[in-house]
């Protein structure tokens, strides 16, 4: 076992001012330590938080520091390492992240850093290659997932046109899609990562969610890996 996923939001009940969330979060997070202390394994991949409207943004940064704080003492109380994807909306671009892992300031709070978000961000390859370099000192593991782009439009009959919507996004076999891995994973050889890459099919997936498309998919996975030996 390489890590336990925790699935967190700090933000959570951010309205709420008379429920500690940001404790119930850091307790549940240090109850994953636990487990994973017991399973063997010691780190637990975490998220930060979603950024709620109408709510001033450091009032929510500020509970995710503090939840980070909490949640990283709890775990190294049992020889844990929390790796703070970027994924959730407080700090997921890579200078955030940075900033908010300094910030946080513990030796047990370090970063799963992964490809998807800098590429939704619109991330070129020069630039995803600074943002490894930006995460360097935090990095000690990364989730690789790829993903199609699906156009979305809306009818608009009164001007027989359409509205661009957001796009949907799929998940397809490793090397069919759009992430630009090489230039991700090269350049964390260059700095000389020696993590887990670990693999996820989490949305969904081309060819359907059937024990032998999963199987199929996992296992090109596992090819597409072998260039980078």
């Amino acid at each position: 076992m390489v890590c336990i996923a925790g699935y967190n939001d700090f933000t959570a009940g951010v309205d709420k001012a008379g429920v500690p969330n940001v404790e119930i979060q850091a307790i549940y997070i240090g109850e994953l330590a636990r487990l994973a202390r017991d399973l063997g394994t010691n780190m637990v991949r975490i998220y930060t938080g979603y950024e709620r409207p109408d709510l001033p943004f450091d009032q929510q940064y500020a509970m995710v520091v503090e939840g980070l704080q909490m949640a990283g003492i709890i775990a190294s109380r049992y020889g844990v390492t929390l790796v703070v994807q970027n994924h959730h909306d407080i700090a997921v671009h890579h200078d955030a992240m940075k900033w908010l892992l300094d910030e946080v300031n513990l030796s047990n709070v370090k970063a799963a850093f992964d490809c998807w978000s800098p590429t939704l961000q619109k991330l070129s390859s020069e630039e995803i290659k600074k943002a490894i370099y930006t995460m360097k000192p935090y990095i000690v593991h990364t989730t690789a997932a790829e993903y199609e782009e699906l156009p979305r439009f809306k009818y608009e009959s009164l001007q027989t046109n359409y509205t661009p919507l957001v796009s949907q996004f799929r998940a397809v076999p490793m090397g069919k899609g759009l992430l630009d891995y090489k230039t991700f994973i090269n350049t964390l050889k260059e700095i000389g990562y020696q993590g887990y890459i670990a693999y996820e099919m989490c949305s969904v997936l081309k060819g359907g969610g059937s024990v032998e498309n999963l199987d199929k998919t996992a296992k090109a996975f596992l090819d597409y890996m072998k260039q980078f030996k």
